[in-house]
């Protein structure tokens, strides 16, 4: 098939999809538009007008795959050669489940535009369980809230031609050989946004409490940095000088796989992950995940992989993580049903044919 991929928001979690998907099914003409992810209020809804006259939208193709960031519903509109196409939209996340912040401006515009094409596609696919369950449920409280109109069945809809597809592994990073044991003291990575729906506070408290208990550890904080640091690392970078070691991105990905193939614990204080690609990353290369009992971690990683979740009591969840850090399993889970070699024949037959 001719295929048309749309990534309006092309971040890394994005990126690593679509060259993966590309990369995997090899059989069909691959064509590829992508936006910066920035500006996000704009990128979501203007996405439709910055395409509208691309060259490309013009030509033939047998299938449109969008991200749930694709206003596809108005660029159907705008390009009427679109919208006798089938359409597919994969959602990496949804605009329901995100924590508060005072930096959030409330608007109901980037989870209405996801509805909308939610509702335009032929069939859509959700990276998790949890992903899909959240999205319906926020849906299901945004619209008691519009005063008339509601339509009864939209939802039900959607779930009906919704399945369930992750986001696939590198195979290179599952055949690595894996650390037999955690190093002493111990080593950790924390491998996450450096913003506060990935609590870095909570990895600050916990940090403490390895001092308080006088356990030694080394800690690289690697991920995706912006140019505003939170609070939290700052402190950590200024109170841990003598245990961290890295403390920024590693932008060379063979760098930053090497890093993850020496093992050690790799960490996660999320308040929101979809699905938590770092994290199954790190372990599939080597390292032990520690995760919080909640979001879609539950989905992927076993119980003794995991620590109590108190998102209203951050000192506790800190207790409750450093004591699972200190009786970790030696090794990480086997997520081989994770890799693309595995997921490929499942994306094949979500794509198609269409009859």
């Amino acid at each position: 098939m001719k295929i048309l991929l749309l990534s309006a928001y092309d971040a890394v979690s994005h990126q690593h999809w679509r060259e993966g998907l590309v990369r995997e099914l090899p059989e069909h003409q691959w064509s590829v538009l992508t936006l910066p992810p920035r500006h996000f209020a704009w990128r979501i809804r203007g996405n439709a007008l910055s395409w509208r006259d691309h060259p490309v939208l013009a030509q033939d193709h047998d299938l449109v795959l969008a991200t749930s960031m694709v206003d596809l519903a108005t660029l159907r509109g705008l390009v009427p050669a679109m919208a006798r196409v089938p359409n597919l939209v994969y959602f990496h996340e949804n605009q329901l489940a995100y924590p508060d912040s005072e930096r959030q401006k409330a608007s109901v515009e980037p989870a209405i535009t996801s509805l909308y094409s939610a509702l335009a596609a032929d069939r859509v696919a959700f990276n998790s369980r949890w992903n899909r369950d959240s999205f319906l449920d926020g849906m299901t409280q945004l619209l008691d809230r519009m005063p008339d109109g509601v339509p009864a069945d939209a939802l039900s809809q959607i779930l009906q031609k919704a399945t369930l597809l992750p986001v696939g592994i590198d195979a290179r990073l599952l055949i690595r050989e894996k650390p037999t044991e955690t190093a002493a003291p111990l080593t950790l990575l924390w491998n996450h946004r450096w913003e506060y729906d990935k609590g870095p506070d909570r990895l600050l408290l916990a940090l403490k409490e390895l001092r308080r208990r006088q356990v030694g550890f080394r800690i690289d904080i690697a991920g995706q940095r912006f140019r505003q640091v939170p609070e939290a690392l700052q402190t950590i970078q200024r109170e841990f000088t003598h245990e961290l070691g890295q403390f920024g991105p590693i932008e060379d990905r063979l760098e930053y796989e090497k890093r993850l193939s020496r093992g050690g614990l790799v960490l996660s204080t999320a308040l929101h992950d979809f699905q938590g690609l770092a994290m199954l990353e790190a372990a599939a290369a080597g390292c032990v995940p520690m995760v919080p009992d909640r979001l879609a971690y539950p989905e992927f990683f076993p119980p003794q992989y995991r620590y109590a979740s108190s998102p209203e009591d951050p000192e506790l969840e800190a207790t409750a993580l450093v004591d699972r850090m200190l009786a970790a399993p030696p090794v990480p889970p086997d997520l081989a049903e994770l890799g693309w070699d595995q997921l490929a024949e499942r994306y094949r037959k979500w794509i198609g044919p269409f009859t």
